[in-house]
């Protein structure tokens, strides 16, 4: 796993050198050492931001759209944001400055500047 720079190369639905996919990657803004784990799945066809210093497990899904409840909108990671493994992140969510999320989780509501939160769904658990 490397760090990932604003200028890297995305192809459309074709796994990166790292091992992660994004379906329309011209809707990523992806920051500043970035830290995205293998087998990560990104879906940024409503756009997708993940902010400076993110760190995101293997195996998350990031979902800017959603087939099976029909919902849509982008999803923002804030800068320092941390994301467990096995973590899926549903559209239209914004996870913020220093938030941390713990692995397993469902997210389906915007999770606010420093506070950790897990769970399926995911749910307040403390101040960081």
């Amino acid at each position: 796993m490397g760090y990932m720079q604003c200028e890297l190369e995305i192809e459309h639905n074709k796994l990166t050198q790292w091992n992660w996919m994004v379906t329309k990657p011209w809707n990523l803004v992806l920051g500043k050492h970035t830290d995205i784990g293998a087998f990560t799945y990104i879906n940024a066809a409503q756009g997708v931001t993940i902010c400076d210093d993110v760190q995101i497990g293997s195996h998350c899904s990031i979902y800017s759209v959603s087939t099976i409840d029909g919902k849509l909108g982008p999803v923002v990671i804030k800068k320092n944001g941390r994301v467990g493994t096995h973590t899926t992140i549903m559209p239209n969510v914004t996870i913020g400055e220093n938030a941390i999320v713990g692995a397993h989780s469902f997210v389906t509501c915007n999770i606010p500047d420093n506070e950790m939160w897990w769970g399926i769904p995911a749910s307040f658990r403390r101040i960081v």
